[in-house]
């Protein structure tokens, strides 16, 4: 097969290395296990360190050498939606994070980093990963897997095949290959809007990072004989709510750094083509006004200089219409249409720091920045992990959809939440009316976190009743825009996990686990060793919250469903008392969710009290940062020493506020800051 040059650089690593994996466990003879999870992305770490805590024996398989997918491979701009929606582990992995920047929580964060801490889960449990290992084959009895035969993914003979045989297997790959092998139904590509009852599935044209009108599509422009630039699809625009086998648009989320001391130079790449941004010159042309980076690219800014850079408008990192053969390609496909995108996207980079038709302006700033020489050290400084978007998505025991979202439909078997805008990447570039569009973009939000269903994340039982898929679950293309967030996928994994562990405790399938007790464990043990996380006081919770004067509902903004609004100033002194209910003795910092938005008061009264001392904390809006998606941030109100049976409270008041004042929620969380 085509190797690109991640597979290379394994190679050699592999022949560096005598034949020797990292795996302790791998031989030729069948491995048995209690649990086998394929995907070494962030959701298979959590499902892996979930199921050894739960005391079972694991094994966690990766097809290749990078651990934590897209987490460690450049999506540092997490997208969020709700942090309300974040939970468990995956709550407490943004926490780590936190630690090694010194913050509470952070959500923006350096590849390797992530690495460090997703690596850190395995270190704890003693879970080695077995690297460069992928599936060519299920074999079943009836419904059950018995076991599942790999090959070695850099020599894929059948001489190196191994085979695994565990009593529950996950499927944390973003491709959903064991799922795929196991003989589970699934879809790729958009449904019709009628089979849902939708109304934002299939074709789209909308207005989402599109081209302005009068761009044309010709090599020759107003020649239609003389063919089409690259990129462009001679497809027809089909009538809107129609179905397809078209994957939304892949790329790379790219890291690169300004410090000249971490930077190596963007170079020529090998397979470069500049005919390839011919379309990009004709849309900046067309808006010469618009010249930064920020026009032409989604520039997010990391922390130590360096970037998550993703695409934005007409013409970017997306390399649309380029990857339909991806999700059901065998693997030499696949390396194909990952090195293609490897080579257009180095290539867009080079493009706009070296061409010179592109304008003096974007030249000088792209040549500021570099590949960071402390990112990716293992495969050149690029990331081995292409952000697949979407490749199969499983039809499962409930199919997740449009009105699950919006909250029209609500799941009363919930194991985890999303609460992302219904999202979209465009699926094709083409000709409409004489002039370039691209289509499939969507972008509709507006709705609160909701529940994910637990048959959602099982296959039909007839089809296999020891598999769980967190990751390319049960949903509709539309509704998985919105499921389809790294940290979400880390949320299923836990719940996904702990459902193997009970279900192999129980005897039984996973469609006939105990959902109650599930739920219930996922509530009561969220470190899964059965540690206190936090204690929450949301607005919501009528039983600790009490409320004087008059507060408005509001549904957009805050840490949850809803959060409370006051009145303007001058309406009286109006309070929200947050009462966290304390059952365990100890030290817990004390924490208040603080929703920045329009018409903020300028500094906000609190009272806090650990059940014996009452202490004054005023709070001024400008000393808040909120940082990366998200419209509030935890503030540290300080370190208390609670016994149980006390009565903590954090009072928020309008006393002296200039502008409006925000009640949300309150954490205790055990230790100190």
């Amino acid at each position: 097969m085509k190797m690109t040059l991640t597979h290379v650089a394994c190679f050699i690593a592999f022949l560096l290395s005598g034949f020797q994996f990292k795996s302790e466990t791998v031989g030729k003879a069948p491995n048995k296990v209690d649990i086998c999870i394929y995907g070494g992305t962030a959701a298979g770490v959590i499902a892996a360190y979930t199921a050894k805590k739960m005391g079972k024996s694991v094994m966690l398989i990766e097809p290749g050498m990078h651990l934590g997918g897209m987490t460690s491979g450049g999506l540092g701009q997490t997208d969020i939606g709700n942090k309300y929606a974040i939970s468990g582990l995956s709550l407490d992995f943004y926490r780590r994070l936190g630690k090694h920047y010194g913050r509470f929580e952070q959500w923006i964060f350096e590849p390797h980093v992530a690495k460090k801490y997703l690596q850190q889960y395995l270190d704890e449990a003693g879970i080695k990963v077995n690297y460069n290992y992928r599936i060519v084959s299920a074999s079943k009895s009836g419904s059950t897997i018995q076991s599942i035969a790999l090959e070695n993914s850099i020599k894929p003979e059948a001489s190196t095949n191994i085979t695994i045989e565990a009593a529950m297997f996950i499927d944390c790959s973003y491709e959903g290959d064991l799922m795929a092998r196991a003989g589970v139904s699934y879809a790729v590509g958009r449904e019709a809007n009628a089979e849902y009852n939708e109304t934002i599935n299939g074709v789209q044209l909308m207005n989402g990072h599109q081209f302005p009108n009068g761009i044309d599509p010709y090599k020759t422009r107003g020649k239609p004989e003389s063919g089409l630039l690259w990129g462009i699809s001679d497809e027809k625009l089909a009538p809107t709510g129609t179905g397809d086998k078209k994957a939304q648009a892949y790329n790379y989320r790219i890291c690169l750094t300004s410090d000249p001391a971490n930077q190596i130079p963007i170079t020529l790449p090998e397979g470069y083509d500049a005919t390839r941004y011919e379309l990009l010159l004709r849309l900046m042309a067309k808006q010469p006004e618009r010249k930064t980076l920020n026009d032409y690219f989604i520039w997010s800014r990391m922390p130590n200089s360096k970037t998550d850079i993703n695409n934005r408008n007409g013409f970017s990192t997306d390399m649309i219409g380029m990857n339909y053969d991806y999700p059901d390609g065998d693997y030499a496909t696949r390396a194909k249409v990952i090195k293609d995108h490897e080579v257009y996207t180095k290539g867009l980079l080079y493009f706009v720091g070296h061409d010179p038709r592109v304008p003096q302006e974007l030249r000088n700033e792209m040549l500021k920045w570099g590949y960071p020489k402390d990112e990716y050290t293992d495969t050149g400084n690029w990331s081995p992990q292409l952000y697949i978007r979407e490749a199969r998505r499983m039809v499962g025991n409930y199919v997740m959809t449009q009105a699950n979202c919006e909250g029209k439909v609500v799941v009363e078997d919930g194991v985890g939440m999303a609460a992302y805008t219904m999202d979209s990447h465009n699926i094709q570039r083409i000709v409409v009316n004489g002039v370039v569009k691209n289509e499939g973009n969507v972008e509709v939000g507006g709705f609160g976190p909701y529940p994910i269903s637990y048959n959602a994340i099982i296959p039909k039982e007839k089809e296999c009743g020891n598999l769980l898929v967190p990751v390319c679950l049960s949903a509709t293309h539309i509704a998985y825009g919105s499921i389809r967030m790294e940290p979400v996928f880390m949320v299923l994994a836990q719940s996904a996990a702990t459902a193997a562990a009970m279900a192999i405790d129980a005897k039984v399938n996973v469609q006939k686990l105990n959902v109650s007790k599930l739920r219930e464990l996922l509530n009561t043990k969220p470190l899964v060793d059965g540690s206190i996380q936090h204690v929450l006081a949301d607005n919501e919770d009528k039983e600790k919250v009490s409320i004087s004067g008059n507060w408005k509902t509001v549904k957009r903004g805050g840490y949850g469903p809803s959060l409370l609004s006051s009145e303007a100033a001058g309406s009286g002194v109006q309070s929200v008392r947050f009462s966290p209910v304390i059952s365990q003795s100890g030290k817990y910092g004390a924490y208040i969710y603080f929703p920045k938005l329009p018409g903020l008061s300028s500094k906000i009264s609190l009272v806090v009290s650990d059940g014996k001392v009452k202490k004054d904390v005023l709070l001024k809006t400008a000393d808040i940062e909120v940082v990366g998606q998200t419209s509030g941030e935890w503030v540290f109100l300080g370190t208390y020493d609670i016994q149980k049976g006390q009565k903590p409270f954090v009072e928020i008041s309008n006393k002296e506020a200039d502008g409006l004042v925000f009640a949300d929620a309150v954490l205790m969380v055990p230790g100190s800051k």
